[in-house]
């Protein structure tokens, strides 16, 4: 359960962050939003928290104090492989290279039904390999 937080850690610092201000202050709304409607802390923490740097930083960090806590945090950098080929230049590609270089790809979007669906498909695919594949303890 570990791995899965730290999969979703560059997400949780950026949008869901945004997220819960919004709820709280009543300015959540359903849809999409323009990139203008996004404050200026939003692409800061995104780049931040999609950047292989900033991901080695910490997991290296961690490392030295709890190994196997450090092993579960590969979801992170894991999360930014699979987002780089599949964001578009036009919302929130990922620089995985930052703060060194703004480089990022014009990828495939995870909105296109041919890669939401797949990706569901994976998802549950491994949930139900974990399920017959998982130790029988006493």
């Amino acid at each position: 359960m570990v791995a899965v937080f730290w999969g979703v850690t560059p997400n949780l610092f950026s949008f869901e962050m945004l997220l819960v201000i919004q709820i709280i202050t009543f300015e959540f709304s359903v849809g999409r939003s323009g990139l203008d409607t996004f404050p200026t802390w939003v692409f800061i923490n995104y780049d931040i928290s999609h950047s292989l740097f900033s991901a080695v930083i910490v997991i290296t960090m961690v490392w030295f104090l709890n190994r196997s806590f450090a092993f579960a945090m590969l979801g992170w950098p894991f999360h930014v492989f699979f987002d780089f080929p599949f964001h578009s230049k036009a919302f929130f590609p990922p620089k995985i290279f930052w703060p060194f270089s703004e480089f990022s790809f014009d990828g495939i979007s995870w909105d296109r039904p041919e890669i939401w669906f797949s990706n569901i498909a994976g998802i549950v695919l491994l949930f139900i390999w974990r399920y017959f594949n998982r130790p029988n303890y006493p």
